[in-house]
């Protein structure tokens, strides 16, 4: 595996479960939730946009697949996926990442206090 980077963060290997030629997923260092995880482009790029068409169809399949296996492994009943695109949207590292949290009743009072923590 060549050394994968999320913004300035050197990624150990330990801490990626998935890997295909273009995005990778990885173990949240701060999970809001546990099983919250990270998929992000191996391409280390700030904004969305940026991406190319074929990083964004391999990025969104890859967040579809880790969603199924994280949903069921933690016994979620529903998911929360987001993305937060630039420093405004809440973005706090400079590389493009989705948020996949595994959701079950009652993990906050109010659902969407989910959005209240650092995701």
């Amino acid at each position: 595996m060549t050394t994968l980077r999320f913004g300035q963060h050197v990624i150990k290997a330990s801490a990626v479960f998935l890997q295909t030629e273009l995005s990778f997923a990885l173990v949240n260092r701060k999970p809001v939730v546990p099983g919250h995880v990270l998929v992000c482009p191996v391409r280390p790029v700030e904004r969305f946009r940026d991406l190319r068409p074929d990083e964004v169809a391999d990025l969104f399949s890859m967040t579809q697949r880790v969603a199924s296996v994280v949903e069921k492994h933690f016994c979620g009943t529903s998911l929360t996926i987001a993305m937060q695109d630039g420093p405004e949207a809440g973005q706090t590292v400079k590389h493009v990442h989705v948020h996949v949290l595994p959701r079950k009743t009652g993990d906050f009072e109010r659902n969407d206090s989910v959005y209240d923590e650092a995701l």
